[in-house]
């Protein structure tokens, strides 16, 4: 799938000495340096109707450029009818609230039905765009906000606020045992050495270890349980999984990091307990995404409500301490 192109502009004379791949991506906003690059490159970014092929070619200002080019989709993925929740929508960017057991990514044994899917139905530029323009990653059973850009600059703009450690993202957590009222784990994580699914707490001089910071607030206690409000700092693969179970705070659900019978020797309420154990994924919802917007710059919090199941769990255990 192959979107045309076919865009002009002229150089002002402000910007005589400067590089044409950098004025090219001032005057073609909605593309990245790197495609302008390789259009320069290829011919297909011309100046006065010239190929100079050379993105570091300097202009003298009132030239005209044309771009007449390819936009060649990303992927073979195909666009579904699939029900978005739709958080917040502009030109520029989307937040959608993903359900409990959805897969992002199309993968092996997951073509279809996946979030990538749905946001191709929901808007077919984004096929242009990698990973269709989703910016952060939420696991399959993890519910929540989710952030997606709609044009390709707005994709850099915003993956560079999430490695600045700009875009800032709250999560709910319901985990066994008794949490202290707040706390901050800064553990790195690699692979697992022996089961390569999982993800673990590595020493930090090991080869693949990367660094994650996790922040965390108590919102309530119940017996043998916490809810708690959890920041991310980096976005690692299970970092909120991997770090709480590290700090003795499995969350309930979680089918790959909880052993059975730390859950037992946390709830002696056998009714509660066979409830908490049926719930059929981890108590994980990504609940708030707070940062400036890259085009208007204005401050944008988006939430996302809490799921029907975890609702219905939070709802069905008494606590023994009010929010805060």
């Amino acid at each position: 799938m192959f979107e045309s192109i076919e865009k002009s502009a002229s150089v002002p004379m402000r910007s005589s000495g400067q590089r044409l791949d950098q004025v090219a991506a001032e005057l073609f906003s909605g593309f990245s340096r790197g495609q302008l690059q390789q259009w320069i490159r290829q011919g297909k970014l011309t100046v006065n109707g010239r190929s100079v092929a050379k993105p570091n070619h300097r202009l003298s200002g009132s030239e005209q450029l044309r771009l007449n080019a390819e936009l060649e989709a990303h992927g073979s993925d195909l666009p579904e009818a699939i029900a978005l929740d739709i958080l917040y929508a502009d030109d520029h960017l989307l937040v959608v609230n993903k359900p409990p057991g959805m897969v992002v990514h199309p993968g092996a044994g997951n073509r279809t039905g996946t979030l990538v899917n749905a946001l191709l139905n929901y808007d077919a530029q984004l096929a242009q765009q990698p990973r269709a323009g989703i910016v952060h990653r939420l696991d399959k059973d993890t519910s929540g906000a989710l952030l997606i850009a709609r044009r390709e600059v707005v994709r850099l703009q915003l993956s560079a606020l999430l490695k600045a450690r700009d875009i800032h993202r709250h999560y709910l957590a319901l985990v066994w045992g008794q949490a202290p009222s707040s706390g901050t784990i800064d553990l790195p994580l690699g692979r697992h050495p022996v089961d390569r699914v999982r993800m673990a707490v590595r020493p930090e001089h090991d080869r693949g270890a990367r660094t994650a910071v996790t922040h965390y607030r108590l919102r309530r206690s119940y017996p043998g349980l916490s809810l708690l409000d959890v920041q991310l700092e980096t976005g690692r693969t299970h970092q909120i999984r991997v770090h709480l179970t590290h700090q003795g705070l499995p969350l309930v659900g979680d089918k790959t990091y909880v052993r059975k019978d730390r859950q037992r020797a946390s709830l002696p309420d056998t009714a509660v307990l066979h409830k908490l154990e049926a719930f059929p994924r981890q108590c994980l919802h990504a609940a708030r995404l707070r940062l400036r917007h890259p085009v208007s710059g204005e401050q944008l919090q988006v939430s996302a409500p809490v799921p029907d199941d975890f609702a219905s769990l939070l709802d069905s255990l008494e606590p023994t301490v009010e929010p805060v």
